[in-house]
């Protein structure tokens, strides 16, 4: 049995790594025997993943000026109206590459949130016409990103699996069948320890994420995450250590954490974890924090998974639906509007600082029982693949 892991952009987003790492170690945990191969954008950034059997670069395939391809992409746009042609050449790496396996596993994550995949469409077409087993791993797809070109392209898989029941709820709405609910593989994914920084208040440092995502999104959301800190400072004595977690250019946390840190250090009591750091050494830290307050969803899941009580700047259907089920409701969740808000953001930290000991049960409780839902994906896709 060979398995392809496609449409990964690289290990720079350590959420985009967590979910190739513990889905393969998933895998590998219950079926030994499978290859599990990975085709990324960026493979480079992947090679420090353990248990896969091959990474292949997935990049995309130039159109030349007057070429054969080029003269065939114009005829069929003009004369057809499809621009399907040019998508098969840009994808043909990934297209020729699915023919050698069989199931190809779409990484989800959040992929379907960002408006018209066309390209993605086409290759799923491709696939599927090759009669390969197609599926969804670990996606979140909200409402508002479903548009009928995009219920078409989802109908066509084999299996989606998705990680936190709004999802479901959202698909099974639209008359998409063959979904079935997990949690995202990211909850039991390992973590390694490295020795403390100095600074760290063991039992007594917070953890603070936010990212450039979230600021160009919502601009005034800066200011109030600085009111944030400040009022932390100035209430606990706690320490802060601001932990990138997607470290791309154009979109790299550690950026905007240096700008964070530089404000604050005068105070004594912030830290600024390194850019270098895997998935699995980025939640070593996250475990022994206190709190953690995050923007990007895999630090929080890291946060979640052991058991530290966790407050999300949140700013899609995934941030709400894994927290609902995880609490039974959107608890201490924050929406894009709202984290520009300084007397929200001050209100959810107390509340997560009043509720620290029912948070622990909580999560201690329902962790065990997510962590069980992340496996379930596993058994879906043999029992797909049984068929």
């Amino acid at each position: 049995m060979k398995i392809l892991f496609f449409f990964h952009g690289g290990s720079l987003n350590r959420g985009c790594e967590a979910i190739v790492r513990s889905g393969v170690a998933l895998i590998k945990k219950s079926h030994p025997e499978v290859t599990v191969d990975l085709a990324s954008f960026n493979p480079d950034t992947d090679r420090h993943i353990p248990m896969l059997d091959s990474i292949f670069h997935d990049y995309n395939h130039q159109i030349k000026r007057f070429s054969w391809e080029w003269f065939q992409h114009l005829f069929y746009l003009k004369v057809f109206k499809d621009d399907r042609f040019a998508y098969r050449i840009i994808h043909r790496e990934i297209i020729q590459r699915a023919a050698h396996y069989d199931v190809i596993l779409s990484i989800g994550g959040d992929n379907y949130c960002y408006g018209e995949q066309q390209g993605i469409y086409e290759v799923d077409r491709c696939i599927k016409a090759s009669g390969k087993k197609l599926v969804l791993w670990g996606a979140s797809i909200g409402e508002e990103d479903l548009t009928p070109a995009k219920i078409e392209d989802l109908k066509q898989f084999d299996l989606l699996l998705v990680r936190e029941t709004l999802t479901y709820e959202v698909l099974k709405r639209h008359g998409i069948s063959r979904v079935q609910l997990c949690a995202d593989g990211a909850f039991t994914m390992e973590q390694e320890q490295l020795p403390l920084p100095e600074g760290w208040q063991e039992g007594n440092t917070i953890g603070f994420n936010t990212s450039p995502l979230v600021i160009r999104k919502n601009p005034a959301s800066k200011q109030a995450a600085l009111d944030l800190v400040q009022h932390i400072l100035d209430t606990t004595d706690m320490t802060i250590a601001f932990t990138p977690h997607v470290i791309e250019p154009g979109n790299d946390d550690y950026e905007c954490l240096a700008e964070f840190y530089e404000i604050f250090k005068a105070s004594g009591r912030v830290l600024l974890l390194p850019n270098h750091l895997n998935a699995i050494q980025y939640k070593g830290y996250i475990a022994r924090m206190r709190f953690f307050i995050g923007a990007r969803t895999h630090a929080t899941i890291a946060a979640y998974s052991t058991l530290v009580p966790t407050m999300v700047l949140g700013y899609s259907v995934k941030s709400k639906g894994i927290a609902k089920d995880i609490f039974g409701e959107e608890r201490l969740v924050l929406n894009l509007a709202e984290i520009s808000d300084s007397a929200k953001l001050i209100a959810k930290f107390e509340e997560m600082k009043r509720d620290e000991s029912d948070l622990r049960t909580v999560l201690a409780t329902r962790i065990p029982e997510i962590k069980k839902m992340s496996q379930k994906a596993v058994d879906y896709l043999f029992e797909l693949l049984k068929n």
